[in-house]
């Protein structure tokens, strides 16, 4: 399954750390930020929780950028 979500990030350097931790999120197939479109593509591995698993999406990228917003 595959889900688009809306971001608030404010630079391409902290786009692709957030990029990198979603990716390395377990439940996560793979991810892909863009920081012009201000949007995540996240691709989930099959049967995943999508939830849960955007919750610590959520959890990772405020670690490595604490000022980022992912609105699930």
């Amino acid at each position: 399954m595959k889900k688009t979500y809306k971001i608030e990030v404010d630079c391409a350097n902290c786009a692709a750390k957030m990029e990198e931790a979603a990716k390395n999120t377990a439940g996560v197939a793979n991810a892909v930020v863009s920081f012009m479109t201000q949007k995540m593509k996240v691709e989930f591995e099959n049967n995943a929780d999508v939830q849960s698993v955007m919750t610590q999406v959520v959890k990772n990228c405020k670690r490595v950028e604490d000022d980022c917003e992912i609105f699930i």
